[in-house]
């Protein structure tokens, strides 16, 4: 009796240190940047040695879209999520997701969104682009939409740029096609990461000559490794320390530089993303969950 009860509470010890499924697995969940089964099988060596390291199968599941994966991750279905800086921060508010790192690119836990226009387009200031076309990605972008909407909102006291202040919009449905809607003179401004251009020279060669980069908004944080709130805090040190790790492993970050074009992994902490919060406040009850 004494053995089965020594059993018994060992396995109850288990499951409260993962918080996970009675199957012992911890999942992370990744949006595909890519196709969907190519991303599986380039997460899989990841899952594994995170799974070596924590002594604890790890799961790696590919979503259809950012809603999923943070309604997976406020059902406890997911345990560790990549989340973008607004994912995270709507995220945090309605499932009490935690950040505990984030990526660094070019040796910045940070990024700027920017304004490109063309480079014989007589645009000079944000306030030339008043009546102009905006072309951006999807109005849920960190870096396509938000921030720049928020700095036009402030700069220009209107409610809604795309009404109030731009004479056009266009949703093109990513970074790559809105600055391609620039440089073919589909649209006068393109709203994106700096600098998606370097991705678009090899098709497009002419595009850094003709375009030209107007000015920046404020930094946003870079996107996130978040975990539930369920995990036990003793895991979650180890997952992260784990994952810290990685920076000494070259096939690990290669890993995430194919996945996500990660070069590192960095400490976050949940403050860094309030300047992430005071923008959505912009946009009242208009954004939402539903919307990533």
């Amino acid at each position: 009796m004494k053995r089965f009860l020594s059993i018994i509470l060992a396995v109850a010890a288990v499951l409260a240190i993962t918080g996970c499924s009675d199957d012992d697995t911890i999942v992370m969940g990744f949006v595909p940047s890519q196709d969907s089964d190519e991303i599986a099988d380039t997460v899989e060596p990841l899952a594994e040695k995170l799974s070596e390291e924590l002594g604890v199968e790890v799961e790696g599941r590919v979503m259809t879209n950012y809603t999923a994966l943070v309604e997976a991750m406020g059902t406890n279905e997911v345990q560790i999520g990549f989340i973008p800086a607004f994912g995270y921060v709507l995220a945090n508010q309605e499932h009490d997701v935690e950040v505990i790192l984030k990526s660094e690119r070019f040796g910045s836990g940070s990024y700027v969104a920017q304004y490109i226009v063309r480079a014989d387009s007589g645009i000079e200031t944000l306030a030339d682009l008043e009546g102009t076309t905006w072309a951006y990605g999807d109005p849920t972008s960190t870096s396509g939409y938000l921030f720049p909407a928020a700095q036009i909102m402030d700069e220009f006291d209107v409610e809604n740029p795309e009404t109030d202040f731009f004479a056009e919009s266009m949703q093109t449905g990513g970074h790559d096609q809105s600055a391609i809607a620039v440089l073919e003179g589909e649209a006068d401004v393109a709203t994106t990461f700096d600098d998606v251009r370097t991705g678009l020279e090899e098709d497009y060669p002419e595009i850094m000559d003709e375009t030209k980069i107007l000015t920046y908004t404020d930094d946003i944080p870079n996107d996130t490794i978040s975990v539930t709130s369920e995990l036990d805090d003793e895991l979650v040190q180890q997952i992260k320390e784990a994952f810290l790790s990685f920076n000494d492993n070259d096939e690990m970050i290669e890993i995430m530089n194919d996945v996500y074009n990660w070069d590192a992994i960095i400490e976050a902490r949940d403050s860094e993303y309030d300047v992430v919060r005071d923008t959505f406040q912009k946009f009242g009850d208009s954004i939402s969950v539903d919307d990533l």
